[in-house]
């Protein structure tokens, strides 16, 4: 497990703001639905049932903020969260699989893809990945995309509590290393688990940085 690069001062700030108001403001199914580009955005992507819901929730404190299943495919739209008026947390749809028709699944990747590309206060893209499976090619789909429109990306472990630290070591570097071949990446890996609280801390130190 790496250490804490941010200062207790950094920490604390994080702590403050999202120990404050975090509102849902809306879901949206298609483009022309955005809300207005008043705040700076981080969005939240990655494939169906990777915990996404699961770590907004833990992030901001609250058990039900974002909808949370054990089936894939639940978050049906961009769920939109204002955070202290400071910063919206955008919650994407799961790419990859889900138990939904092949037209939605479309629909929601064309979505996700249009969102992403041209969004301008769109600061950071946090990749969700398994930290038991590594990246998928679906993960790399993104990636490749996000390094083609130039939007930085992060990418964050999940899950890490199910995991050995050997297994979780092999699965770094073999990230930090493919990593390298993409320009928009940044360079480390937040580790992270929900139930466990694990790394979120630190998560909201970097989700504060881009306030």
């Amino acid at each position: 497990m790496t250490e804490s690069v941010f200062t207790d001062e950094d920490i604390e700030a994080a702590r403050k703001l999202f120990a404050g108001s975090c509102d849902f403001v809306m879901g949206v199914a298609a483009l022309n639905q955005l809300p207005d580009a008043a705040l700076q955005e981080v969005a939240f992507a990655g494939r169906s049932n990777v915990g996404k819901s699961s770590l907004v929730n833990a992030l901001t404190g609250r058990n039900t903020l974002a909808r949370t299943s054990h089936t894939p495919g639940r978050t049906q739209q961009l769920n939109f969260f204002n955070l202290g008026g400071a910063i919206f947390l955008v919650d994407l749809p799961g790419y990859g699989y889900a138990k939904v028709s092949k037209t939605q699944k479309k629909q929601w990747d064309h979505l996700i893809r249009d969102y992403l590309r041209g969004r301008p206060t769109l600061r950071c893209v946090f990749i969700l990945i398994d930290a038991r499976h590594g990246l998928k090619d679906s993960d790399r789909e993104i990636m490749k995309m996000l390094d083609e429109t130039a939007v930085s990306y992060r990418i964050v472990l999940t899950k890490t509590d199910k995991c050995k630290n050997e297994h979780l070591e092999k699965i770094q570097r073999a990230i930090l290393a493919e990593l390298k071949k993409h320009g928009a990446a940044m360079n480390d890996i937040t580790l992270t688990s929900a139930h466990k609280e694990f790394g979120l801390a630190d998560l909201r130190a970097i989700i504060h940085a881009y306030t």
